[in-house]
C-alpha cells in the first residue's frame, strides 16, 4: 500500500488487505484517481453470503459478472449465469486485445492474459441455441406455476390442491396437457365429488387456470415442460483441468417472456436447495448462481412466493451456493432479500427524473456509513466503474470503496453462432437431454379411463353371466371382479409403478412447492 495514499484512502484500502483465496475485482478510485496499489478484493469464502450487482442500464452489469464468473471458473467454483442479451457465451472464448483493453489494465494494475474458460450452454426446452433445459410440471410444483400463469392468491391455493390430489392418486404431471387434463376432470361430472372433502375446486377457477394455460401454451411455453427432466446437479460439474464449469443459459430467444424465465431461475435454484446436502463454512462455494433482471421475479409476486425466494436465500448459503441478484437499483428487492445479500456492486445510477432522484437517496441508504458523498460519486461513475462494499474475512462489512474493475480476460461480447452450436452438440449431455419423451401420465390415464371401466363393467358382466346365481358361484366372481377393478386401475398401475421404479417417490413438497426427488 502507498505511503503517499490520502489517509482516508488508505483506511478503505486497509478493509480489503485479504490473506486468503480472493477475487480481484479492481483499483479503488479517490478524488479523480486510480490508485492500482489499492486494490479492491472479495474474499472467495464469503461468495456464498450472496450479492448484489446493480446499475442503469449499459454501466456495465454484464461484464462484472462475467469478470466475477471467470476468477470463480479459474479458482474451481462452478458458475451459473443467464444470458439475457445474449453475449455471455464470449467467457468461452480468449479475449481480444486492444488499446482500451491494455489502458484499463495499466490503469488497474492487472496483469491481462486473453484466455477463455470451460462452458456449457443451456436453453429453456431447447428454444434458441443450447442444451434444454426441462422440468415436469409436478416438480416445478403450484407455486412457481402460480407466479408464470399470474393467479390470484385464491387460484394458486386452488392450483395447490389440484397437485395434491394429483400426487395422492398417482397421476403425474409431466406436461402441461397433464395438468390441464385434471384441472378438466375435476370439474366434470365425474370427477366433481372428488375434491369435495378437501375444499373442492369452482368452475370458475379452474376457468381461469385453463384459459392461462392455454395463453401460456401459445406463447410457446409447452416446450419447457416434460422430459427428460434436467438434473441440477449436472451445474455442480467442474472441468478436467480443475477449473469450475461455467453454466450459460441463452435466454436471447425467450427475453419477451420475462415472468417465464425468471421463475424458472427461481425452480433450478429450488430444486438445487432441496438436493444438496448442509455444507456449513467452506473454503469456497460449491456454485455461484447469477439471478438477472431480477427484478422481473418479485414484480406482480404473492405472498407465498416472496416468503419462499426469502426462505431460500437464507437457507440454501449453509449449502455452499452463492446467489447474486442482478437489476437496476436495490428497490427491485424486497427489503427481506436485500437483507441477506452481503457483497454489493453498485454501478451508475442516473437522476435525470424525479423517480430517479429518489431512487438514487434510496440507493444511497442501502449502504453503510462512506467516507464519499455516494449521490455524487454514484451519478459520476463511468462504464466499468462500480461503488463496492463486501463481506471481509471475519464477515464484517469493508469500507465503501469507489472502485475502476479489472478488465475480463474472456471475449466481451458473443461467439459466432457456428462456434455456439458445435460446442452444444459436442457435450456430453446433449445425447442425455437433446430429444424430448412423452411416456404414459395424467392426461393418457384419465383419456382411458372411461374406456377401461366399460371394458371391466363388461367383463364382470360376463363373469356373472358364466357362472349363474347360486350361493359360492355368485361371490367369487364378484370378489374377482372386485380384485381386477383394483388391480387394474390406472391409479393402482401408476402407485406400483411408482414405488417400484422410484422407490417409493416422495410427495412432500418444498418452499416453493416442488416435488423433492431422489437422484
Amino acid at each position: 500500500m502507498s505511503e503517499s495514499m490520502p489517509p482516508p484512502a488508505q483506511e478503505i484500502a486497509s478493509g480489503y488487505a485479504i490473506e486468503g483465496p480472493a477475487l480481484e475485482l479492481g483499483a479503488l478510485l479517490w478524488d479523480g484517481r486510480c490508485l492500482p496499489g489499492a486494490p479492491i478484493r472479495i474474499p472467495l469464502a464469503m461468495l456464498n453470503r450472496h450479492g448484489l450487482v446493480a446499475g442503469a442500464t449499459g454501466t456495465g452489469k454484464t461484464k462484472t459478472l462475467q469478470l466475477i464468473a471467470e476468477q470463480l471458473s479459474a479458482n474451481g467454483v462452478p458458475v451459473f449465469l443467464a444470458d439475457i442479451k445474449g453475449d455471455v457465451s464470449g467467457i468461452s472464448a480468449p479475449g481480444r486485445p486492444g488499446d482500451r483493453v491494455a489502458a484499463r489494465a495499466g490503469q488497474v494494475g492487472q496483469e491481462w492474459v486473453a484466455q477463455g474458460f470451460p462452458a456449457e450452454f443451456f436453453s429453456l426446452g431447447g428454444i434458441g441455441p443450447g442444451i434444454p433445459i426441462r422440468a415436469t410440471v409436478t416438480d416445478f410444483g403450484p407455486v412457481l406455476l402460480s407466479k408464470v400463469l399470474q393467479l390470484n392468491r385464491t387460484q394458486e391455493q386452488s392450483l395447490g390442491l389440484i397437485f395434491h390430489y394429483a400426487d395422492a392418486k398417482g397421476l403425474e404431471l409431466l406436461d402441461l396437457k397433464d395438468l390441464r387434463a385434471v384441472v378438466a376432470f375435476l370439474v366434470s361430472d365425474e370427477g366433481r365429488a372428488e375434491l369435495t372433502g378437501i375444499g373442492g375446486l369452482s368452475a370458475a377457477t379452474a376457468g381461469v387456470i385453463l384459459r392461462s394455460l392455454t395463453a401460456f401454451e401459445q406463447q410457446g411455453a409447452a416446450e419447457f415442460f416434460g422430459e427428460p427432466e434436467f438434473d441440477t446437479g449436472e451445474l455442480l460439474r467442474t472441468a478436467p483441468d480443475g477449473r469450475g464449469l461455467v453454466s450459460v443459459l441463452e435466454l436471447a430467444a425467450v427475453r419477451d417472456k420475462p415472468q417465464l424465465f425468471s421463475t424458472f431461475l427461481m425452480w433450478l435454484l429450488a430444486d438445487l436447495f432441496h438436493d444438496l446436502p448442509e455444507a456449513g463454512d467452506l473454503d469456497q462455494p460449491k456454485l455461484v448462481f447469477f439471478l438477472d433482471e431480477a427484478h422481473l421475479l418479485f414484480t406482480g409476486a404473492s405472498p407465498a412466493f416472496l416468503e419462499s425466494i426469502t426462505q431460500t436465500v437464507r437457507l440454501i448459503r449453509s449449502k455452499g451456493v452463492g446467489v447474486f441478484f442482478v437489476t437496476q437499483t436495490p428497490r427491485d428487492v424486497p427489503s427481506e432479500v436485500l437483507a441477506q445479500l452481503g457483497n454489493r456492486v453498485q454501478h451508475a445510477l442516473r437522476a435525470f427524473t424525479p423517480e430517479d432522484d429518489k431512487a438514487l437517496k434510496a440507493t444511497v441508504r442501502t449502504f453503510p456509513n462512506s467516507a464519499y458523498d455516494l449521490e455524487e460519486v454514484l451519478t459520476a461513475l463511468g462504464t466499468g466503474e462500480a461503488v463496492i462494499t463486501v463481506l471481509s474475512e471475519s464477515g464484517a462489512p469493508t469500507p465503501v470503496a469507489a472502485t475502476r474493475l479489472r478488465a475480463p480476460q474472456s471475449l466481451m461480447g458473443p461467439v459466432e453462432a457456428e462456434a455456439l452450436e458445435s460446442a452444444v452438440r459436442a457435450s456430453p449431455l446433449y445425447g442425455r437431454y437433446a430429444q424430448a419423451v412423452d411416456r404414459e401420465s395424467a392426461y393418457e390415464k384419465l383419456s382411458g379411463r372411461e374406456d377401461r371401466e366399460n371394458r371391466e363393467d363388461r367383463e364382470e358382466k360376463e363373469g356373472k353371466d358364466g357362472k349363474g346365481e347360486e350361493g359360492e358361484g355368485a361371490a367369487a366372481p364378484s370378489q374377482g371382479s372386485l380384485v381386477r377393478q383394483v388391480v387394474g386401475s390406472g391409479v393402482f398401475r401408476s402407485l406400483a409403478r411408482s414405488v417400484g421404479t422410484q422407490i417409493g417417490r416422495e410427495i412432500t413438497r418444498s418452499l416453493f412447492g416442488t416435488t423433492r426427488r431422489r437422484r
